[in-house]
């Protein structure tokens, strides 16, 4: 037996693991609390605890109504003393610490103090925020509660009003609650592996809530990973459940309204016999019966709360499972080994740490041995070891009722594991606490695939992808992909991008996987807190109401998904998916009985049965699966799936899209840099595979550019790249060498310009050779061909546009200058007809529709680019000026609208000239810093009139007339900026001559204040002075050289990527003449002529040029696709060498290396030092039982009449050592016995002595040889 201040202090303190359920991870119907990591509960938790009024004000009215405390009510004086030498109650406590009413005389105060009628409850006096005082002020959550309070009211208050998650895991750390030593590697193996395990699980640890102990050491723990860890790990939820009256200082946390925040100071030094709360523990619920200073009391509640726990069931991401509960035990005594052989019989796995001292030890060392070896002197001899303190006070009893319980718990193995720190290729604790839990599945509860199918689950619960790998997936199990189809849905809903991959390296195939029914259950279970979320949710709203005769369909349609995704994509694409017909019934099937992941009445299982004749697959799975992925933002998901697409370059640019179009509304900075980041990434991604197509073979690639891609919405990856403004992909030189084959259509790229404009010029020489052609059958062939390929071609198209417009400018500054007459001239005319062939070809591209987008999708496409909408603002002001011109009254006016048109009718060179590669860049600069300057007249609108009003207004005296107001105000001020400096400013040039007095004469400025005596300026000269000075100051100084630096920024920033802007925009000009008429204005009539009578009376369908959008036939496409597949694993390939191959990854491989061959380093030193130690151990005790054995010798021979006087053994006795049950007889050996092999055996050597008998076996010794009856003990 223990002593009693030992086990005081030690088994009443020692954390305690009661009853558990049977089934640790039982996955039945039972009710699903579902719970998920919202960002509201997060926020809950992260919220500042001063600042939340309304949660305070919840808590402090929940509580008292449900938690309640203990007190007692009746005071009966004890017979003992407290530590002050104070009377004090059964209880414990004083008579002043007790009620009023407790202290007043009663009937049975003379009787037997009874907790159960002497101690009632009453509302709690003791909740809300503690905050340990001291470095750090960390900060946590108390209540105060009986030990009768029902465990589902303490879960509800840590799961509401507390805001903590479910947990995934339940770790109850059990062991010695006095202060241990460990190892300090063992110790950091442990601290490290324990958080680790409840950090990435999203576990709770229970403790004993003290500052001693185990408690102690977890504390340390989760303070030293809280330190380490970023913001972003999230916190480790310690809970630590105490005695009220056990706990120092607990004054301070009594608070009848709530403590928000409660100080509380941990006095380790004054605590006496008491303990402190640990200031490491995030939660602490205090356990109160009415007493003080009792230890124990806590742990029926604890027992009763994990159990409750474990019994609820977790629900994540389509997959549900009861929560599992493991207990890890360090150290301990008595009470230690009492709860290990609780928390084995009811079925919860332990994991006992090896090293860390006394029963953990005990049992360690035994757990690999057969029971029948496990005997009472074994355990003896341990305990010798482990408890030297005490040992001598265990009786017979006590040691054979531990080797009881040692046994039954070493008999369950599979629920026992041990953790040896650097041994059985054992590395962390996080390892051996999920290893433990997996072996315990494998119980009697589950059998065959319900026990593996048991195991993954809890595999993807934990997200530990590392214990799938080692313990799940492995030669024992063959996985069908089939099977893994419902982990692979919850994988996918709580973005575990690692068993993704996985199940895709296990046999998952997406295209089996991804039917109908399983994306429309992804898109059911999308993040809340995702952009597409709500703008689903818009569509939904806008969405009219079923009739209550049409049969029940889930809220989201594929329809409505489709309906976002094409805002997302552009009008230019399809319907990603199509709008039910009227009549189909819903996707979803009814559950199948027995399925243990059912979510919402649907279950899992139940999307992967087929039904006859239903179609259930969609036309490009992984094309599902990564929009899913991509609309949440999900990095790794996306990259995983991506790596599996076909078309993956227009995948690529399609989420590259969707990413920007989703930034443009996200108000979240870090989400919106995220977005643009991994649109930025993808686009990249497409420019690595496209280069691979490129550089292999430039026709197939291009191709790639321009086939259109059914699973994308029917449209190109070029067009994709276009509309996400992808201009890195669209400068790409296979993109640019496409784009110039089509600029020159079926002309050879190297002609020379010169060539074109002579053939251009005289086409004759269209027959002499001078132009080469890419066909040979135009080379060789007739003339007519060639020349209306040559007049086909766009950069033909293009310059004879430019001589037709250069003439059109030509012609009307001709007639706006020479030749404008009351009647117009035939020059005029022409002009007019001119323009109405232009009418005629913007009327041509507005209604132009090959991709039939509707003419409303055609009008906003149109009326977006900026020079549309100049080409027609100057038409609309030159029908303005020329109505104007033809009304002879207003024709002066008609003559100036018409010279403002030709103004915007020059600006449009500036369109013609982009396709330059000269000029194109430095047309791009002029339009950045037009928007500067945009900006930079607001600045200097403000100095201008705020000096201009206090000029006018200091000069001149109420001046009436209006322009000359303006003139004062706004147009001699800014032209002082360029050095025309008002006349009257400082009275030197005043002279009345050059003003009119009164404002009278309309072109004469009034005069400035002056003295009509002297004729001298009367207004303060000085202070116009300095005004002006200040203006100049400022507009000439400081707001022009800002104007200089402004342009200076945008053009070095535009500069860095003008090369880039110009060759975007280049395509709009190729695409535009690509299918513009041949024919320039004003013969373009013809054409438009010949478009009308195609078109609208024979009614003949507009048709893409094939250059820019072609689609190929299915086995064409086919091999296209598959050699893309091919070099996009090239591409992985390479971006993999790459990533080995940078710096910082060399780096980081080569400090892994040396990380691990430390860690082999000192698994191979503990090795040999454990090795020495069991060596050194063995020795140790033969050395003892040799010197017992000595001893026993010595005493037989002196008792025989062999010793002699002074007790020192004479030189010719002989001594013989024995074994177990074994008795002696000694006498004289004889010379003929000196080669005994005995005596070889135990190597004395050569003996002079004479032999008499030796009696072997459990045989009793003759008395004439001396000998004692006596058992030897047991030695080697």
């Amino acid at each position: 037996m223990e002593a009693p201040t030992l086990r005081k202090a030690g088994s009443k303190q020692e954390e305690a693991f009661g009853a558990q359920p049977r089934r640790v991870a039982d996955l039945g119907t039972v009710p699903s609390l579902r719970r998920s990591n919202s960002s509201l509960r997060k926020v809950r938790r992260s919220q500042n605890l001063f600042g939340n009024s309304e949660k305070q004000e919840n808590l402090s009215s929940w509580i008292p109504d449900n938690i309640k405390k203990k007190e007692c009510m009746y005071f009966v004086e004890s017979s003992k003393l407290s530590d002050a030498g104070k009377v004090v109650c059964e209880c414990g406590y004083t008579r002043q610490q007790h009620l009023e009413e407790a202290t007043r005389p009663h009937a049975w105060q003379g009787k037997d103090w009874d907790p159960k009628k002497h101690v009632q409850e009453m509302p709690t006096d003791a909740f809300g925020d503690i905050v340990f005082t001291g470095p750090g002020q960390k900060v946590g959550k108390y209540v105060r509660l009986s030990q009768d309070t029902p465990p589902s009211v303490i879960y509800h208050l840590m799961t509401q009003y507390w805001g903590l998650d479910v947990p995934n895991l339940l770790i109850s750390v059990t062991g010695g609650a006095k202060d241990f030593n460990m190892k300090p590697r063992l110790k950091s193996v442990f601290r490290r592996g324990l958080v680790k395990v409840a950090q990435t699980t999203g576990a709770w640890i229970i403790t004993g809530g003290s500052h001693t102990g185990v408690m102690k050491q977890v504390g340390e723990a989760v303070r030293d990973f809280t330190l380490s860890s970023s913001h972003n790990e999230g916190e480790v939820v310690t809970v630590g459940v105490a005695t009220w009256g056990t706990v120092h200082n607990r004054e301070d946390l009594i608070h009848p309204s709530g403590g928000f925040p409660a100080e509380y100071v941990m006095d380790e030094e004054g605590q006496g016999h008491l303990t402190c709360l640990d200031s490491n523990h995030s939660h602490f619920i205090l356990v109160d019966d009415g007493t003080h200073g009792r230890y124990g009391v806590e742990i029926p509640l604890r027992t009763r709360l994990e159990k409750f726990i474990s019994e609820q069931t977790k629900e994540r991401g389509g997959v549900a499972i009861k929560i599992p509960i493991v207990c890890v035990v360090l150290e301990g005594g008595p009470g230690t080994l009492h709860t290990i052989y609780n928390a084995i019989t009811n079925g919860t796995p332990c994991v006992v740490v090896e090293g860390s001292g006394r029963v953990a030890d005990v049992i360690a060392q035994v757990a690999g041995l057969p029971i029948s070896e496990i005997t009472i002197s074994r355990i003896q001899q341990k305990l010798s070891v482990f408890f030297q303190e005490v040992f001598d006070t265990l009786t017979e009893s006590r040691i054979a009722e531990w080797t009881k319980k040692i046994q039954d718990i070493v008999r369950r193995r599979q629920l026992l594991t041990i953790f040896r720190e650097g041994k059985d290729g054992q590395q962390d604790v996080d390892v051996a606490i999920l290893q433990a839990l997996l072996k315990a599945s494998r119980s009697h509860d589950h059998f065959g695939h319900e026990n593996w199918d048991h195991q993954l689950k809890l595999a993807v619960a934990w997200n530990r992808v590392d214990i799938a790998r080692s313990e799940i997936f492995t030669d024992e199990r063959q996985w069908k992909p089939s099977e893994l189809h419902p982990v692979m849905t919850a994988a996918l809903i709580s973005n575990k991008p690692e068993f993704v991959k996985l199940f895709l390296e296990n046999g998952v195939r997406l295209k089996e996987f991804v039917t109908w029914d399983t994306l429309l259950y992804l898109y059911q279970n999308l993040d809340p807190s995702c952009l597409f979320h709500s703008k689903l949710q818009k569509v939904l709203a806008e969405e009219p109401e079923r009739p209550v005769s049409a049969p029940p369909a889930p809220r989201v349609q594929m329809h409505h998904v489709a309906q976002v995704l094409r805002e997302l994509l552009g009008d230019f694409t399809q319907p990603l998916y199509p709008r039910p017909r009227t009549g189909d019934r819903p996707r979803l099937l009814l559950p199948v009985p027995n399925i243990k992941l059912n979510v919402q009445g649907v279950s899992l299982r139940s999307l992967y049965k087929r039904s006859p004749g239903h179609v259930a697959f969609t036309m490009d799975p992984v094309r599902d699966l990564l929009i899913w992925a991509i609309i949440q933002n999900r990095r790794e998901l996306a990259e995983i799936i991506w790596a599996q697409s076909q078309d993956c370059i227009a995948a690529a640019l399609a989420c590259s899209k969707i990413l920007k179009e989703l930034s443009k509304e996200e108000e979240d900075t870090d989400s919106l840099e995220e977005m643009l980041a991994l649109a930025d990434e993808y686009e990249h991604r497409a420019i690595g595979v496209f280069t691979e197509c490129h550089r292999k073979d430039e026709d197939r690639a291009q191709k790639l550019l321009t086939r259109v891609s059914e699973a994308w919405g029917k449209t190109t990856c070029l067009q994709l790249a276009l509309e996400a403004k992808d201009m890195k992909f669209v400068s790409h030189g296979g993109v640019q060498a496409f784009l110039t084959k089509v600029w020159w259509g079926q002309l050879c790229v190297d002609n020379g310009l010169w060539r074109v404009i002579a053939c251009m010029l005289a086409f004759p020489l269209l027959y002499t050779g001078l132009i080469s052609f890419r066909e040979r059958r135009l080379q060789a062939g007739p003339g007519l061909p060639r020349v209306r390929a040559f007049f086909n071609a766009p950069v033909v198209i293009f310059h004879l546009n430019i001589l037709s417009y250069f003439a059109f400018l030509c012609l009307f500054a001709y007639v706006l200058m020479v030749d404008f007459q009351p009647t117009p001239s035939c020059c005029e005319y022409l002009i007019y007809f001119w323009l109405f062939s232009l009418v005629c070809e913007e009327l041509r591209q507005l209604f132009y529709d090959p991709d039939e987008f509707g003419l409303m999708k055609m009008a906003l496409l149109y009326f977006s680019d900026f020079w549309n909408k100049l080409d027609i603002g100057a038409i609309l002001l030159f029908i303005a000026g020329l109505t104007c011109r033809l009304i002879p009254a207003l024709l002066y006016p008609g003559r100036i609208i018409l010279s403002l048109d030709f103004i915007m009718f020059c600006l449009r060179l500036m369109h013609i000239f982009t396709i330059s590669k000269t000029l194109g860049p430095k047309i791009i600069i002029v339009k950045r810093m037009m928007k500067d300057v945009f900006f930079f007249l607001f600045l200097l609108a403000v100095w201008v009139v705020s000096f201009g009003v206090a000029k006018q207004a200091i000069l001149i005296h109420n001046e009436s007339r209006v322009d000359w107001i303006f003139r004062g105000v706004v147009y001699q001020s800014y032209l002082t900026i360029f050095g025309q400096m008002p006349a009257y400013i400082d009275g030197v040039n005043f002279s009345l001559d050059q003003c009119s007095p009164n404002g009278t004469d309309p072109y004469k400025p009034k005069c400035p204040e002056s003295d009509a005596v002297r004729h001298e300026p009367a207004f303060p000269e000085w202070l116009t002075v300095i005004l002006l000075c200040l203006y100049l100051l400022f507009t000439n100084i400081l707001l022009l050289n800002l104007l200089i630096a402004m342009f200076n920024y945008t053009f070095q920033q535009v500069q860095e990527h003008t090369d880039q802007i110009w060759k975007f925009q280049r395509h709009d000009l190729i695409e535009e003449y690509q299918g513009r008429p041949p024919a320039p204005p004003p013969f373009i009539l013809l054409s438009h002529l010949h478009l009308f009578i195609k078109r609208v009376v024979l009614k003949i369908p507009a048709r893409r040029r094939k250059q820019l959008k072609s689609k190929l036939e299915k086995n064409e496409e086919a091999a296209l696709l598959s050699w893309e597949i091919y070099l996009k694993e090239s591409y992985l390939q390479n971006q993999q060498y790459q990533q080995k191959q940078r710096p910082e990854q060399k780096i980081q491989d080569i400090g892994n290396k040396v990380s691990t061959m430390v860690d082999l380093l000192e698994m191979e030193s503990l090795k040999r030092s454990g090795s020495m130690e069991q060596r050194l151990a063995s020795l140790e005790e033969q050395v003892a039982q040799t010197s017992r054995a000595l001893h026993w010798v010595v005493k037989a021979l002196r008792d025989g009449g062999f010793g002699s006087e002074e007790g020192i053994p004479a030189p010719g006795e002989c001594v013989a050592l024995p074994a177990a049950g074994t008795c002696l007889s000694l006498g004289v050996c004889g010379e003929e016995t000196q080669q005994a092999g005995f005596w070889r055996g135990l190597g004395v050597g050569r003996l002079s002595c004479s032999w008499v008998r030796w009696a072997w076996g459990r045989v009793d010794c003759p008395t004439e040889a001396g000998a004692l009856h006596n058992r030897a003990p047991d030695w080697t």
